[in-house]
């Protein structure tokens, strides 16, 4: 059987993500003993350093650009740093001189996750760490860097940031990936097929086992709440992914309903 890439997508994008989070989690928070290579810094300061080559000229100069007028308009020290073979490690705390106000994206091929982040104190007043978790999974995963390449999305990662730093904060990242949506989709779906066996009638007389809904009510509400609507309704305006979440919930809480009666109807063959 054929594999659907879109389901093998979806998959390797929620694994990464248990992953991040419990790397996030359980790391201890002992600091580890860094690299110290000063000599891999230019001799001239520049908000993007390219160690491996992943940002083309042009593009790396138009981000030097952003990165430089975003500064001087809001006070945010955004610096990248690419690296393949060998790092400068805490050389860029000094290289950059970086404080409170700082966000350092390091690009790594080496690792599953192309972005990694060192984000000052302050930041996190706005962008909590469950968003840095989020930006990582989503743009640093193997498939997004496969189908759109190392250079963007190491700027589209940028170009999140800067806008939610802008709008005064995000809590979560902005956009609904396809991938995401399928998962709030299946979510709904599985939630209304919980609301609709729990409704079956199981008394003579009885159309509607309210009791059993509310009972199990909070099963299918997180499912369809938390993780159907939730992630649609904080990341996006858009109405028609969440007109289909709830046609979705629906249709799934129908079928539970009517697919035992229909069959309890039916004559049985002898």
């Amino acid at each position: 059987m054929k594999k659907n890439p879109l389901v093998s997508k979806v998959v390797t994008v929620f694994i990464v993500g248990l992953i991040s989070i419990s790397t996030w989690l359980f790391t201890p928070s002992t600091p580890a003993h860094a690299v110290n290579n000063p000599e891999l810094l230019p001799a001239e300061v520049t908000p993007v350093v390219d160690l491996a080559n992943y940002l083309p000229d042009l593009q790396e100069q138009s981000l030097i650009e952003q990165i430089e007028n975003f500064e001087q308009q809001t006070g945010w020290k955004l610096r990248v740093l690419t690296q393949y073979d060998r790092s400068p490690g805490r050389a860029v705390i000094k290289f950059w001189d970086l404080d409170d106000q700082s966000i350092l994206l390091v690009a790594d091929g080496r690792g599953g996750n192309l972005l990694a982040f060192s984000v000052g104190d302050d930041v996190y007043d706005l962008l909590p760490r469950t968003f840095w978790i989020e930006l990582q999974t989503r743009f640093g995963n193997m498939y997004y860097v496969r189908d759109n390449g190392e250079n963007n999305s190491i700027v589209e990662a940028l170009t999140t940031v800067k806008g939610c730093l802008a709008d005064g904060g995000c809590l979560v990242v902005p956009g609904l990936p396809q991938e995401q949506w399928i998962l709030t989709l299946i979510t709904s779906v599985v939630g209304g097929i919980i609301f609709g066996l729990a409704a079956l009638p199981r008394k003579p007389g009885q159309v509607f086992a309210w009791q059993w809904v509310l009972i199990i009510s909070p099963l299918w509400g997180i499912l369809f709440f938390a993780f159907g609507m939730g992630p649609v309704v904080t990341r996006t305006s858009e109405w028609l992914p969440l007109f289909r979440n709830v046609m979705g919930f629906v249709l799934g809480a129908l079928v539970a309903y009517f697919s035992p009666l229909i069959n309890s109807q039916t004559p049985s063959e002898t």
